[in-house]
C-alpha cells in the first residue's frame, strides 16, 4: 500500500483505534486517547508524526458508497439479464484495488455465486467482445482505461493503461480470446448493476 500498488484495506478496532494508508501515501493512525510515548518513539525512528483531527479517509468522512445489497432481488434481476444477454461479466472486488472476474451464464451462475468472497462488491458489466482487435481500435485517444481480457485458458485479468501504453498493451493481449475496455474514470463507468454481498443474516455490513 505504501508503494501505491495492489489492494487497499484499513485496520480498525471498534471506535478506539484505526490505521489506513491514504492515496497520498501517508499513514494515518487514529486513537481515542493520547499516545505520547508512541509519538516520541516514532520521532526516534526518524519519522515525522503530525497531529490531525481525523484521517481524510475515515469512513464517516467519505461520500456514501454502495448501499444496495446483493440480495434475492439482485440475483433474480441478474438471472433476467442472463436470459436476454446470455453472458455478462461479473467483477468481484474482495478488497479495494483487487478483483476477480467471471463470465456469467445461466449455467454457471449458481456455482460462481457459491464461490464469492463474503462482503465482496459485485459489479456487472456487458460481456467481453471476442473481436479483440476491434476493442483495441476503439480505445480513446486520450485518457486511461481498464482493459479486461480473457486468455486462451479461460482466465480473466485486467490492466490499466493510457494512450502511451497502447502499443505495449496490444502486445500484451495478443493471445486474448475476448476483451473489453472500461473507462478508468468513476464518472464514466456505467455498469449494468452494482451491489455488495450481505452477511448470512441478510444485513449489509460491507463498506464500499
Amino acid at each position: 500500500m505504501l508503494r501505491g500498488q495492489g489492494a487497499w484495506c484499513g485496520l480498525e478496532a471498534g471506535n478506539g483505534f484505526a490505521v489506513d494508508v491514504g492515496w497520498d501515501l501517508y499513514v494515518y493512525v487514529g486513537s481515542d486517547r493520547p499516545c505520547p510515548d508512541a509519538v516520541a518513539r516514532t520521532r526516534e525512528l526518524g519519522l515525522f508524526p503530525d497531529p490531525v483531527t481525523a484521517s481524510p479517509h475515515a469512513a464517516d468522512l467519505q461520500e456514501p458508497g454502495v448501499t444496495e445489497a446483493a440480495d434475492a432481488e439482485f440475483w433474480t434481476r441478474l438471472r433476467g439479464m442472463l436470459a436476454s444477454e446470455r453472458t455478462v461479466l461479473l467483477e468481484e472486488n474482495h478488497v479495494r484495488n483487487a478483483a476477480r472476474w467471471h463470465r456469467l451464464t445461466e449455467a454457471n451462475l449458481d456455482a460462481v455465486r457459491d464461490g464469492l468472497t463474503p462482503r465482496a462488491l459485485l459489479t456487472v458489466w456487458p460481456d467481453l467482445n471476442p473481436d479483440v482487435d476491434a476493442v483495441l481500435a476503439a480505445l480513446p485517444e486520450d485518457g486511461s482505461v481498464e482493459f479486461v481480457r480473457e486468455a486462451q485458458d479461460g482466465t480473466i485479468a485486467h490492466v490499466f493503461a493510457d494512450s502511451a501504453d497502447y502499443q505495449e498493451l496490444a502486445f500484451l493481449v495478443a493471445d486474448a480470446t475476448a476483451a473489453r475496455a472500461l473507462s478508468a474514470y468513476v464518472d464514466e463507468r456505467h455498469p449494468l448493476a452494482c451491489a455488495a454481498l450481505p452477511d448470512s443474516d441478510g444485513v449489509l455490513r460491507a463498506r464500499w
